[in-house]
């Protein structure tokens, strides 16, 4: 009666390896009454996300998430999704994505300054108050005074994920699911802290140079309408939440692979100290670390945050030849697909250098897909990039970390690959 469901939950990260390794690019799945197919061959995954993205929407874990983020662009589909992308999308030029830098950069120095070299810390959980920082900054210009409040509401978010992720492939979409522990009163302080910015934004007028003036300010190109104050709230904490918790689980797993490999660490150490001199980096140095970004997509490929991606169908589609009744679901895993020895020679090898400009251009567009793909691909992608880069730069420079004993670390493949139990490392100040 429960199909695939058992071994899926026992080891997910292995039974979708398995799927690909012993049953080929394409394998049916049942889990309850629910159809899946896994599709492991990127020319597949490009059918699915790019080419007949429109007989597609997302994943029913995904559009139940809607409690917390509303019609964002993360949940929302159709032509209120294409409207939404096209109005946000100049938030993002390369102009506004630069202009953040110099944030970035201030508050990863003032965060550093509190690690201390004498005793093991988490550094998944001090790297997730990081990026919330930045998140802030960039996202309103300014601190906010309830930051913890909001920290712990966006932790109850996860964890709703994280319930759903495990009987949400069960059930029909009709059957009401119980929300998890906390949610209603999450939402109701989340709310209570967004809708308060944005008539304070409002109200005062003021332009920060920060994303929050920018939507304000936006107006459709067809239409002339601006979003209302439930579009503005639902697209802030979007923006907010894939804006630190990716960005922080990059980072951790960054940190610890370098931990693993003291050869790429060297090398990270030998391009920093050459281009920042001993200091921490400047706006413009991101593009001047070919190695540290290198180190970045590597860490993307073998320890992806987001690390698979759900589509269902709403029509009966042909896929690579293969029948997707409607309502039946593909399921990508990206953590399967970058590892697969015929795009990635050495595929559990970290290795930064093999990301030369000729590399990626022999890959397969869908082999490697951090950030997604097709219309719906991460509209911040390029913003996520500076920050890693810039960030990694700014603790890599000061600090070099080390495992701490007696803290195993166990993947935690949710809505996010997280470390189940933190990772607990030693700073050494370099």
């Amino acid at each position: 009666m429960l199909g695939h469901v058992p071994a899926m939950m026992r080891n997910p990260l292995g039974f979708f390896t398995d799927c690909a390794r012993k049953c080929g690019d394409w394998t049916p799945t049942r889990f309850g009454p629910r159809t899946f197919f896994v599709a492991t061959h990127p020319d597949l995954i490009e059918e699915v996300l790019l080419t007949k993205h429109r007989s597609f929407q997302k994943s029913p874990g995904l559009r139940r998430s809607s409690i917390l983020f509303g019609q964002g662009l993360l949940t929302s589909e159709g032509d209120f999704w294409r409207k939404q992308r096209r109005l946000i999308q100049p938030a993002f030029h390369r102009e506004r994505i630069a202009a953040s830098a110099a944030a970035m950069i201030e508050i990863s120095a003032r965060h550093l300054e509190s690690w201390r070299t004498e005793t093991p810390f988490d550094v998944h959980a001090d790297l997730l108050r990081l990026t919330m920082d930045v998140a802030v900054a960039t996202l309103f210009g300014s601190e906010i005074s309830e930051m913890e409040t909001v920290a712990r509401a966006l932790d109850t978010g996860q964890r709703m994920f994280a319930r759903w992720m495990h009987y949400l492939i069960m059930l029909p979409d009709w059957v009401p699911t119980p929300p998890a522990p906390g949610i209603t009163k999450a939402v109701s302080d989340l709310d209570r802290v967004v809708y308060r910015l944005i008539a304070e934004r409002r109200a005062s007028g003021e332009d920060r140079g920060d994303l929050l003036s920018m939507l304000l300010g936006l107006k459709d190109a067809e239409d002339g309408q601006v979003m209302s104050e439930r579009q503005l709230r639902d697209e802030i904490l979007t923006l907010f939440l894939a804006g630190h918790e990716t960005t922080a689980l990059t980072l951790t797993w960054t940190l610890y692979l370098m931990a693993q490999n003291p050869a790429a660490e060297c090398r990270l150490q030998a391009e920093l100290d050459e281009v920042l001199n001993g200091g921490m980096p400047a706006p413009g140095d991101a593009a001047g670390l070919p190695f540290t970004e290198q180190v970045v997509q590597e860490t993307m490929r073998l320890y992806p945050p987001g690390w698979i991606i759900g589509r269902q169908a709403v029509e009966q589609v042909e896929i690579g030849g293969h029948t997707v009744p409607a309502g039946a679901s593909v399921i990508m895993p990206q953590y399967v697909v970058h590892r697969d020895p015929r795009y990635f020679p050495d595929p559990d090898a970290f290795l930064p250098e093999r990301w030369t400009p000729e590399f990626t251009r022999s890959l397969p567009k869908y082999a490697y897909f951090p950030f997604g793909g097709g219309p719906r691909i991460c509209i911040g992608s390029a913003f996520a990039m500076q920050e890693l880069t810039l960030l990694l730069a700014a603790i890599a420079s000061r600090f070099q970390l080390h495992m701490a004993p007696g803290h195993p670390v166990v993947l935690q493949p949710s809505f996010t690959l997280r470390p189940k139990t933190g990772l607990w490392m030693q700073a050494e100040a370099r």
